[in-house]
């Protein structure tokens, strides 16, 4: 199992977290979302790496900025 961490800012709410996780569920071998807006941390969880690219997309159709977690 491969978990990538990204640090979100922008995020104020439940609702902001649901708007998240509803874009990032769609992006290509996506399987656990974990985010919380009072840390700003959003975890993915996937079988396979996902595409860093389209999970920093998924977040900005969302309407928030993400970066990697180092």
């Amino acid at each position: 199992m491969n978990t990538t961490e990204y640090q979100v800012t922008g995020m104020t709410c439940g609702h902001c977290e649901m708007s998240v996780r509803e874009e990032v569920s769609t992006v290509p071998g996506v399987q656990g979302i974990e985010v919380s807006a009072q840390t700003g941390k959003l975890v993915v969880t996937s079988a396979t790496p996902v595409d860093d690219d389209a999970v920093l997309a998924a977040v900005d159709d969302a309407g928030y900025t993400a970066v990697r977690a180092s």
